[in-house]
């Protein structure tokens, strides 16, 4: 992805538009089982108007997708990265949203067809800045409850964590075991 630079703010910048005009729409459709066809993912990109797709046969929760990362090498500012749908983009969806914010920051669009959400306008930035803002929201719930029931474990006497499988007996034996132990050889 190449960078862009802001446009000098002034009252032209206000308007409701993206933040570059929008020229070539770049598709990415991901299957994840060798059972699975694109097929249907790519007549959906291609009837979006995609002039190139990238397409890989991994599945979303392996971060090595290397059409992936070939599609995210060939945008450019100004274009829109088109996806069938959110999750065949994302592994979940900090994923998701940490994605497009690069995306954005590159000064490139993005849609997915199946949520009919398209970041180059006003309502779609909206409507995305609000998943984000529940992803967060979600994430910061999950700390707070795992933080309250480790504290209510301890208060009960019960410490999280693996056993240990070390008793009294070889903690004691233990230093001396290793002074009769004959030094390694390199």
């Amino acid at each position: 992805m190449t960078t862009t630079q802001e446009p000098a703010h002034d009252a032209d910048s206000l308007v409701a538009e993206p933040l570059v005009r929008i020229e070539i729409k770049i598709g990415y459709a991901g299957v994840s089982t060798g059972g699975q066809k694109p097929e249907r993912q790519l007549d959906a990109l291609t009837s979006a108007g995609c002039r190139r797709i990238f397409a890989d046969k991994k599945s979303g929760k392996d971060s090595l997708r290397p059409e992936l990362k070939a599609c995210h090498a060939f945008l450019d500012a100004g274009d829109t990265l088109v996806v069938p749908s959110l999750d065949r983009y994302g592994r979940s969806l900090q994923d998701l949203i940490n994605m497009v914010a690069e995306l954005r920051e590159c000064g490139i669009g993005f849609t997915s067809l199946h949520e009919n959400l398209d970041t180059t306008t006003p309502g779609g930035r909206l409507v995305f800045h609000v998943f984000a803002a529940l992803a967060e929201f979600i994430g910061e719930l999950i700390v707070i409850g795992t933080k309250e029931g480790l504290a209510a474990a301890r208060a009960r006497g019960r410490v999280g964590g693996r056993l240990s499988v070390a008793t009294e007996e070889t903690i004691r034996a233990a230093p001396t075991g290793y002074a009769d132990s004959p030094p390694a050889t390199p």
